[in-house]
């Protein structure tokens, strides 16, 4: 008889056992972090180091602890100065000056210059939607000596802190002018920052872990921390975070003292985590995230955007979310704008149902004129809840006729195959906070194959979102929402799955987590005794 992983974890705890004592920890071997200035934290693995140019959450929490940026997002998501010192913007509202804190270095011994933030703009600028519009309005963009650079635009952009302090990535990690002069299509290896953190290159285990050790020259804020925002204060001597797949074995783990934090712990082990006295559950995201597919509209059949309408009609939300999370924690999302954002309406939003319309996509796929060609469904090996779901859209599509195909792929065999274009479906996911930001989120974008992957294209539709920095009001920029998510839900160029909120898991004996959307910090958190 084999047996599940659902129902080992129901036996241990009909039995009362833990899990440690059927799953051996493969970190037994390894000397357990008995020092209360080291911290062991199971994450996902780091397939690029470049926080310029790539999207992946990994990438941009490796970019926050080892760099830092101009501006940052206080608790109340609000842009604050972080390496600017002062600022200033002309009456005319089209020249930025800004000026650099003292006491910015390199990990390397270097100053940190003004030339350095020019270069990382620009270069960032190539990839990020925020930063193509300020290139787009910008005259010049200059260092005016070693401290001070300045931002000339041709017209106001009102939205400039808060696009350099956007946390969607990719992420304005500031570079040195070396790094940051390659192309955006040249990786960035050297992972040396002026940041809290040091990456440790001689201790880097690729696919096994990685080490990160407080930057003892780092000079932060004299603000007390505030979101991403404030006094950067490193209260541990070393953060490793190890690579752990199996979640029976990362819970042992966890239990026995070996690792201190597990990024996103199995749903069904909840119980377990709940019911051991040193443990703790933790949502840090309290906006939850936003699970969604792309198809590629570059292909058939879902270049006729009635196959792609077809597949907006199908989802039944609820049994996609239900694949890999409690019911207590999920929620339909029918705004393109998220759920708690302050541009979520349901404007044009007829198309939802609850439990799907399977027969009303029956139809419109047959007025594509699909003709039973095969589907490919890129799946995630690595990431079990998208692996979960992507089986379960899988199965609903072969429901209605589709030919889907499930081709199962680690993350570096997923971007390869994405980047190639030859796939049909894939499935992401990003913070609700992340769909407020139309200008820094390339996933809100409709540009063609200029934009992000899948490449839905309108035109009405950017020329909305271009007015996005223009507006100055809430009002206005609400009014802009309604009218970009009536066209969003006519091209159906992303489809919702569903939103759900993931805590982390970590011991007792490590706190003062920083509570913020999209990325995790490292600073501040701190161990105390048992």
């Amino acid at each position: 008889m084999r047996i599940s992983r659902r129902d080992l974890v129901k036996m241990g705890i009909a039995a009362g056992t833990t899990i440690s004592t059927v799953f051996p920890s493969v970190l037994r071997a390894q000397p357990a972090p008995t020092t209360a200035q080291t911290v062991r934290m199971a994450r996902y693995g780091v397939d690029s180091f470049d926080s310029m140019v790539s999207t992946a959450q990994s990438t941009g929490n490796h970019g926050l602890a080892i760099y830092d940026t101009l501006f940052a997002l206080d608790s109340k998501l609000m842009p604050q100065p972080q390496m600017v010192e002062k600022w200033g913007v002309s009456d005319d509202k089209r020249i930025y000056t800004f000026e650099l804190r003292d006491g910015l270095g390199w990990h390397d011994g270097t100053p940190v210059t003004a030339a350095d933030c020019v270069a990382s703009i620009r270069r960032w600028s190539q990839v990020a939607p925020g930063g193509k519009l300020i290139t787009e309005r910008a005259k010049d963009i200059s260092a005016l000596n070693d401290k001070t650079f300045v931002i000339s635009l041709r017209e106001p952009l009102g939205l400039l802190t808060e696009i350099l302090a956007s946390t969607a990535t990719p992420v304005l990690c500031v570079m040195r002018e070396k790094d940051a002069s390659l192309a955006a299509t040249e990786q960035v290896t050297a992972n040396i920052g002026s940041g809290p953190f040091k990456f440790n290159q001689a201790l880097a285990k690729p696919g096994a872990s990685f080490t990160y050790d407080r930057n003892e020259h780092y000079v932060p804020r004299q603000e007390p921390p505030d979101g991403f925002a404030g006094g950067k204060v490193v209260k541990v001597e070393r953060v490793i975070w190890d690579f752990i797949e199996d979640q029976q074995t990362a819970f042992a783990a966890l239990q026995a003292g070996e690792i201190d934090f597990i990024e996103l712990p199995a749903a069904d082990l909840y119980p377990l985590f709940k019911s051991d006295p040193a443990l703790e559950l933790q949502v840090l995201n309290k906006g939850g995230d936003i699970y969604f597919m792309r198809m590629n509209c570059l292909k058939k059949p879902f270049d006729n955007v009635k196959a792609r309408q077809a597949v907006l009609h199908l989802i039944d939300q609820e049994a996609v979310m239900r694949t890999s999370f409690p019911p207590e924690l999920i929620r339909p999302i029918i705004s393109f704008f998220g759920n708690d954002t302050p541009y979520a309406s349901n404007d044009n939003t007829g198309w939802y149902k609850k439990g799907g319309n399977p027969e009303r996509a029956k139809q419109l796929l047959s007025e594509a004129g699909y003709s039973g060609e095969a589907l490919v469904i890129l799946q995630h090996a690595n990431w079990r809840e998208a692996n979960t779901m992507e089986q379960f859209l899988a199965d609903t599509l072969k429901k209605i006729g589709v030919n889907a195909e499930l081709v199962p792929s680690d993350q570096a065999a997923f971007v390869a195959r994405r980047k190639s274009r030859d796939w049909d479906i894939f499935m992401g996911s990003e913070t609700d906070y992340d769909r407020s930001t139309p200008i820094s989120n390339s996933t809100l974008s409709a540009s063609g194959e200029q934009g992000w992957w899948g490449w839905p294209k309108s035109d009405e539709y950017e020329a909305l979102r271009a007015k996005w920095a223009e507006v100055e009001t809430l009002e206005e920029r609400q009014a802009l929402a309604r009218e970009m998510q009536r066209i969003q839900w006519d091209i159906a160029g992303t489809v919702l799955l569903g939103s759900a909120v993931s805590p982390i898991a970590r011991s007792k004996t490590l706190v003062d987590l920083i509570e913020m959307p999209s990325l995790i910090p490292m600073w501040n958190m701190r161990k105390v005794p048992a």
